[in-house]
């Protein structure tokens, strides 16, 4: 088998591992990644609920801002209040330009005083990398590193795996606290461990070195987390009702419509994004994103169109079948006036009418709260 690197994808350090576990590899964002492992993503999905599940998403963008104004720059382009944030603490947030048009979701950990590590999205770190060191010349003292390539990063998801990450850190996982960043030590080796995630469940982010993550990976095997791959952590992070930048969102998009409001941080001074975004929430907008469920078996896909009462009144971002909830489910940007729970609309599923209900989203909750 050839397993040279293939000049129009990118592979992370596990890529070998992936394919000693049987994955199937397909392009994402410019990576060769797994899609999903010989059990299947049904399985992968149940164990991330019930069990624990681990992804490797060493593919996103780790970079960091170091310097004595670190804080008060992201603050500029963010929409979190960075300056605000206690070493330790990360926020989720936005990155939007002068119209407020969404360049990218990302989270932002305050490592100490004077350096902030952001993780973005794998397809958008070139332009974030350029936006944000564009809007840094103006700002003395900081410092824009990418650490994607020296730096791997491993999910561990589910309610297993907080004792699973004791047990191999000698109970260093479990004092970080949800939403907060750390250090553990696993193996002899040091790393930075995030209690954040992209399914709803608890756990952790991981990011050894480069060089240690396949040790990492093998520990967690043996430890019976099962391997879980793209297609799994879709049906998750949507059955949490998070939404994928470039699917439920893009830059023609803003945090209004996007049902992203409650992620902004609009009263500091010197946000870019500060004055056209509060010119959107005052005006409102036409459409906004919205949960729904269909009947029947129809799974909605994105770009499908929504109606109502035959009228053409939104479109679909994203759908799957969530085997959780064992119903069809999907997410889409539709008219404030259908936006309510409980109003009837149609999915148009490759030409067929199917009846869908708007839902609140998420449409799973963790029983963790």
């Amino acid at each position: 088998m050839n397993i040279e690197q293939t000049p129009s994808l990118k592979r992370t350090q596990l890529y070998h591992a992936h394919l000693k576990a049987g994955a199937k590899m397909v392009p994402f964002a410019g990576w060769e990644m797994p899609v999903s492992y010989p059990r299947g993503i049904i399985s992968e999905v149940k164990s991330v609920r019930h069990a624990a599940g681990m992804f490797d998403v060493s593919h996103m963008g780790r970079l960091t801002v170091k310097g004595r104004n670190a804080a008060q720059f992201l603050g500029t382009v963010c929409s979190a209040d960075v300056p605000g944030l206690a070493p330790g603490r990360s926020k989720y947030h936005v990155i939007c330009n002068e119209q407020g048009g969404i360049i990218d979701d990302a989270v932002v950990y305050r490592l100490t005083e004077d350096e902030c590590l952001l993780v973005v999205n794998a397809g958008n770190k070139e332009g974030v990398l350029g936006w944000t060191g564009r809007q840094a010349r103006s700002m003395d003292a900081v410092e824009i590193t990418d650490l994607s390539g020296d730096l791997a990063m491993i999910a561990v998801q589910g309610p297993q795996a907080v004792p699973t990450l004791d047990r191999i850190s000698a109970g260093g996982a479990s004092k970080i606290r949800p939403f907060r960043i750390g250090e553990v030590a696993i193996q002899g080796a040091r790393m930075l461990a995030a209690r954040t995630g992209y399914t709803g469940e608890d756990g952790f982010e991981i990011m050894p070195p480069s060089d240690r993550a396949g040790a990492l990976w093998d520990l967690l095997l043996r430890e019976g987390i099962e391997p879980s791959g793209l297609g799994a952590r879709d049906v998750c992070r949507l059955e949490a009702g998070l939404m994928l930048h470039g699917v439920d969102m893009t830059v023609e998009n803003n945090p209004i419509e996007a049902g992203l409001e409650r992620f902004l941080y609009l009263d500091g001074s010197g946000y870019v994004a500060g004055q056209a975004l509060k010119r959107i929430k005052s005006e409102g907008t036409r459409r906004i994103i919205a949960g729904f469920r269909t009947s029947g078996r129809a799974i909605p896909r994105h770009g499908q169109n929504v109606l109502k009462d035959g009228k053409p009144v939104g479109i679909v971002t994203s759908g799957t079948h969530s085997p959780t909830l064992d119903s069809d489910i999907g997410m889409g940007y539709v008219d404030r006036i259908c936006a309510a729970p409980g109003t009837r609309l149609q999915i148009d599923v490759r030409g067929r009418l199917a009846d869908a209900e708007v839902v609140p989203l998420p449409f799973y909750k963790s029983s963790r709260g």
